[in-house]
């Protein structure tokens, strides 16, 4: 019965209640978003959902026409998300997430027969999923789940195997070092040539892209010699796999390591400005975290014995 019914029998108006119904955006829009905004793609979101990319388009116009602003920014066949689309993003992961763990604490059954893997981001996107084909060819009957893992809501019940990056604080208290990530300046070919970059001192030229990274600029600068370098301006994003494009446009220098962009740097798209090893700084950045509940326990093993020779073979700085 509407408000106004009730109104004409003489009844309150639960005009809290239809509000709640008035506003709430079509759910596939939201599960469509939510999917785009995690992986940072249009075509990877639909095929983790199981639909076309066009749908996944025409859900998320539809979720922007219902809420009034716009979530993504769509230019030369990319999509960024934009201010209003990263924070509607992280409120829709941690409502997903509260459903996910009432649904599992009610019904643990109903969520059986995956395998939760929580990862980065930018992790995911550029390093693990390239690379998951191999691990469920040969493991057929695992089904994955993954999720973004964000280090400031560590939740265990949210996963049976995690990788966090960040620095190691209190929450992480009982992960294992994973990773050591070998940080340096990178920028496109040109953007060195046009700033004739030559040492460290050289980027107060530059533009610095920040990043969420646990080694910023001005730790950078003090770890290859107490330099203070104030840059000619600075770009600020939320994610490591956004800042690495934006260097390879030519916005500017960005900090990082090959674990993220190693594609960028075999392909040149990225260089080195200064390749000297002393203007590298080594940085224990990823670790391993693994569920208390003990769910998914062997499966988790397996994976984990798999993600250890994944790296090996990537020539990459392990802490095992």
């Amino acid at each position: 019965m509407t408000a106004e019914s009730r109104k004409k029998n003489g009844e309150p108006a639960d005009t809290a209640a239809d509000a709640r119904r008035v506003r709430f955006p079509p759910l596939k829009s939201l599960i469509a978003f939510e999917a785009a905004a995690r992986h940072g793609s249009f075509t990877q979101g639909a095929d983790e959902i199981g639909i076309t990319t066009s749908a996944v388009s025409h859900h998320i116009q539809q979720l922007e026409d219902f809420l009034g602003v716009p979530l993504f920014q769509r230019h030369a066949g990319r999509a960024v998300l934009t201010v209003a689309g990263r924070s509607y993003a992280r409120e829709l992961e941690k409502a997903f997430g509260l459903i996910a763990n009432a649904t599992n604490a009610l019904a643990p059954q109903s969520c059986g027969g995956y395998l939760a893997i929580a990862v980065p981001n930018s992790f995911s996107v550029k390093w693990l999923q390239p690379r998951l084909q191999t691990f469920l060819k040969a493991n057929p009957l695992f089904r994955v789940r993954l999720a973004t893992l964000h280090t400031h809501e560590l939740d265990s019940n949210r996963y049976d195997i995690a990788i966090a990056h960040g620095p190691q604080t209190p929450g992480l208290k009982l992960a294992e070092p994973l990773l050591v990530e070998r940080l340096r300046p990178l920028c496109s070919p040109q953007l060195a040539r046009e700033l004739a970059l030559e040492s460290p001192r050289d980027l107060a030229r530059a533009t610095l892209i920040h990043s969420n990274n646990p080694l910023n600029w001005v730790d950078y600068f003090r770890r290859v010699g107490n330099l203070v370098v104030k840059p000619a301006h600075d770009l600020w994003l939320d994610r490591s796999a956004m800042a690495i494009e934006a260097a390879v446009e030519g916005l500017g220098v960005v900090l990082e390591s090959e674990i993220l962009a190693e594609e960028e740097l075999r392909d040149g798209r990225l260089i080195e400005p200064f390749p000297d090893p002393k203007y590298h700084v080594d940085n224990i950045s990823y670790y391993l975290l693994r569920s208390s509940s003990l769910r998914n326990s062997a499966e988790a093993a397996v994976f984990e014995k798999w993600l250890r020779a994944a790296l090996e073979t990537a020539h990459l700085r392990t802490m095992f």
